[in-house]
């Protein structure tokens, strides 16, 4: 029974909770759960408790029995009446669950022999029956019985026995929240003391043999707590802080109190197993779930619509950390390219939402880029307009005002309001309104004044036909035709449908260094000029600008090709400048070296109302390379040789922009040299990421066979090392190999789609491929729909993510959208698809019409 639920109809829950008891007896196939739980009523109203599997023995009040026949097993609910409540009671429930035929990770389930859990959004209720709703917090008391050598909860460890731990969270926290870790697994421990004194012991929990992959992840969160403390003043609150590194895991991990429980591929790293790449997400997500401590568990969300306070604000706090532990510029540019790539994807189709639905039906489905990414430009957005110190006051008063607490955006906004005195009223709609604006410029030159015209529109979006103008930060400079910045960093705040400014006394006409920082989540129309953006690339002062411009004059030419014209020679000639000066900054040169992808390339087509043919877009974009290679090949070449790292591999910044420098030069070589670099580089590399590029190389130039026998014989026991395996090839492998390549490595017995990171690794791998998925007779489409039939019954969450490969389908021709129709009603109509798929596959299906 699919159930769509309204933000309009949230209601407080009628009672609170003064304390929940849980005790576990943990069995593989039969755990049994005794919850006691003591209530108290707030207001008059029925008790409504959410339960989905379970096996119930018993029910009481008070210790008095109630009838089983009180449970509405189809809905998953429990109702006590009202009118048979005293005004504080205990409810007691006995039930039993099976762990180990959870294949969904959703509650209680088993990874490996490890007992673990995922409750949120609504994995609670796979547990025991229980209030599994955001706002209803407890402090909690958890006793395990068990034989595995290791018994993990949230909160302060209280005793410990043969067979028997007791653990005691003091921290009201929702059912969501909770967690339980019980398995046969090794501490990498160590300490860190708060800036009050206390000392808190920390530990990084891995299973047998894993040991010495853990301390980057514990160094990555000292490093967290010391920058919250630093920057925030926030102090962590418990005496224990637990990591734990587990197989199975539907996401990157999840922030319950005390006791983070991580996907391992988050938490185990060496410089044989893990690229630079995976140490920065490492680092990045391991301070994103410490993080989560203030901003999502001392203060949650009062309801699931209200999710983006915690993921979006936490985002923010996580690339701010990320940005002062590396590059502030060049991270910038990478949370804009996946912003891009993955928000304004589903700002674009038929999955997009506000960063506040008002309404959904599996909440599952709403952890969006939508969600964690615009969410977090939105606040950057908010520092921008109120400043740092503005920024800090209201923060200061969100902990201040809200700890403890269940809230809303309106609290959020209501906090900025009263610390600043700004009325936000037109800026809340980035909250309630989906869509990406769209920012047009146009410019007047007259006696010496510069005046731009802005106009913002946003297209109609699910739900959502009209939309009003919203407040739009426009951060912009102005160059001069010498390359000298005669206007610094101004900021406009463009509050109207249309908007003008002028400037004067400039000089010369200057070129408008546009977006500065990317101020706004928007998209820009302007005309501007082959020699205006070489100007920019070359001396803006603004990295995110001077990067935007040269790949604004990349996919000029790279959507001309795809059209058969002439195109990329202006960029080809620009990057010279890139190059001369690469050495000064090898990572942002690497991000400047790199083309669009074939992805962005179709979004752009698509943006200027053509439609993206993909073949066409992969030979555009290897075309180009190929002639970028050609004219630059004597520069490409020395910086591939200057660039290799001396001595031991240190996961630094530094380090990984030297790497990421001469990846980038490798893969503009290996289109003159058929991959000799790249088989050189294979076979002498010191650590993964440039023995993974070099890998990468190979298989697009098709000299892989050799590499990857030698990659699988030597790390064929190394799941996480092994799912990189998997998903270069058909991610790497040419368009028309592509899908061969799937099919046969899902054959192999050591394809085990079950695990989501192994799944997600092929699958993904060759959706990404642009041109192989998006095969004209419609065989990537079915080769997908065929995998996510095959694991909707066995892992729903996994499935319905993966369906939004299907969401751009709109923009392609006529065929391609009836060869995709025709997939997504076969899934459709699969007896007994879950409700997860269901709605995805049904939003994407209304979007084709």
């Amino acid at each position: 029974m699919t159930v769509t639920h309204y933000l309009a109809d949230w209601r407080p829950f009628p009672y609170e909770i003064a304390e929940t008891r849980l005790e576990f007896d943990l069995a593989p196939r039969a755990t049994r759960v005794l919850s006691q739980i003591d209530f108290r009523r707030l207001s008059a109203g029925d008790l409504v408790l959410d339960g989905i599997g379970l096996d119930t023995l018993s029910l009481a009040i008070d210790g008095k029995p109630l009838p089983l026949d009180l449970i509405d097993a189809e809905r998953g609910r429990l109702t006590l009446p009202a009118a048979d409540l005293p005004d504080s009671f205990t409810f007691a429930a006995e039930v039993a669950i099976d762990p180990e035929a959870n294949t969904a990770l959703e509650g209680l389930y088993l990874s490996g022999g490890i007992f673990c859990t995922q409750c949120e959004a609504e994995g609670f209720r796979h547990i025991t029956w229980y209030p599994d709703r955001p706002d209803v917090m407890a402090p909690f008391r958890v006793t395990i019985n068990s034989d595995m050598p290791v018994l993990l909860s949230n909160g302060n460890p209280v005793s410990r026995a043969e067979g028997r731990a007791i653990w005691h969270d003091p921290w009201p926290k929702p059912a969501y929240l909770f967690a339980l870790v019980a398995g046969d697994l090794r501490a990498v421990p160590d300490s860190f003391t708060t800036m009050s004194g206390r000392k808190v012991a920390l530990n990084v929990w891995v299973r047998p043999g894993d040991e010495g992959r853990a301390g980057y992840a514990m160094e990555s969160l000292i490093r967290s707590m010391q920058w919250d403390e630093r920057v925030y003043g926030r102090e962590y609150d418990l005496d224990v802080f637990n990591i734990v590194a587990v197989d199975d895991f539907n996401m990157g991990a999840m922030e319950n109190k005390g006791l983070n429980i991580f996907n391992s591929k988050l938490v185990l790293a060496s410089p044989e197993t893990a690229t630079d790449g995976d140490y920065e997400r490492i680092e990045g997500v391991i301070g994103h779930e410490y993080f989560h401590n203030w901003t999502g568990n001392r203060i949650t969300c009062r309801d699931w619509f209200q999710l983006c306070l915690k993921e979006g604000l936490t985002v923010f706090r996580d690339q701010q950390f990320t940005a002062d532990m590396r590059s502030p510029a060049v991270n910038r540019i990478q949370d804009v390219q996946a912003l891009r790539a993955r928000q304004f994807r589903e700002d674009a189709g038929p999955l997009a939402h506000p960063p506040r639905p008002d309404r959904y039906q599996e909440i599952n489905n709403f952890y969006t880029a939508t969600v964690y990414e615009k969410g977090a430009e939105v606040i950057g957005m908010l520092k921008r307009l109120v400043g740092d110190d503005g920024y800090r006051a209201a923060l200061d008063l969100y902990f201040d005002r809200h700890d403890g607490q269940a809230c809303t955006i309106e609290d959020w906004l209501r906090v900025f309001e009263d610390a600043t005195g700004r009325d936000l009223t037109q800026f809340k709609r980035w909250y309630t309104d989906a869509g990406t604006p769209r920012l047009t410029m146009t410019e007047d030159w007259a006696d010496g004044a510069l005046t731009l015209h802005f106009r913002q529109e946003t297209a109609p979006t699910p739900g959502q036909p009209d939309k009003p103008a919203r407040v739009i930060p426009i951060a912009l400079g102005l160059i001069g035709p010498n390359g000298d910045e005669v206007l610094p960093t101004t900021v406009l705040e463009m509050t109207a449908a249309e908007q003008s400014v002028s400037f004067r006394d400039t000089g010369a006409r200057p070129v408008v260094s546009l977006l500065r920082g990317f101020s706004a989540p928007v998209t820009v129309a302007r005309e501007i000029g082959a020699d205006q953006q070489a100007l920019l690339l070359t001396h803006d002062t603004d990295p995110y600008a001077r990067w935007q411009a040269g790949r604004d004059l990349a996919l000029d030419g790279l959507i001309a090709r795809a059209a058969g014209r002439t195109g990329g020679e202006e960029f080809t000639r620009a990057i010279a400048g890139i190059l001369d000066d690469a050495e000064a900054d090898p990572a942002f040169a690497a991000l400047c070296l790199t083309l669009p992808g074939e992805e962005e390339i179709a979004t752009a087509i698509a943006a200027r109302g053509a439609i993206p043919d993909p073949a066409s877009i992969h030979q555009a974009r290897r075309g180009l390379m190929q002639e970028i290679g050609t004219r630059h090949e004597p520069v490409l070449a020395r910086l591939y040789d200057a660039m290799a790292v001396a001595g031991p591999y240190r996961p630094d910044a530094e380090g990984a922009g030297r790497r990421s420098l001469r990846l980038a030069c490798l893969a503009l070589l290996t289109q003159l040299d058929d991959g000799a670099r790249a088989a050189a580089l294979f076979d002498t590399a010191g650590n993964m990421t440039e023995r993974q590029g070099a890998l990468e190389q190979l298989i697009a130039a098709g000299r892989d066979e050799q590499a990857l026998a030698a990659f699988a014989a030597e790390f064929g026991d190394n799941r996480l090392v092994m799912d990189k395996w998997f998903m270069v090839q058909p991610l790497r492998a040419a368009p028309d190999k592509a899908l061969a390549r799937a099919r046969e490595l899902a054959a192999r017995a050591d394809f085990d789609w079950k695990n989501p990171n192994r799944f997600r690794a092929l699958i993904a791998g060759f959706t990404a491929n642009h041109a192989a998925f998006h095969a004209a007779d419609g065989s990537g489409y079915d080769f997908l729909a065929e995998w996510l039939m095959r694991l909707d019954p066995v892992n729903p969450q996994t499935a319905a993510r993966m369906c939004s490969a299907f969401e751009t389908i709109a923009r392609y021709d006529s065929a391609r959208q009836v060869r995709a129709r025709a997939a997504l009603k076969r899934i459709a109509a699969m007896p007994g698809l879950s409700r997860n798929t269901d709605e995805m596959v049904s939003r994407i299906l209304a979007g084709l019409g």
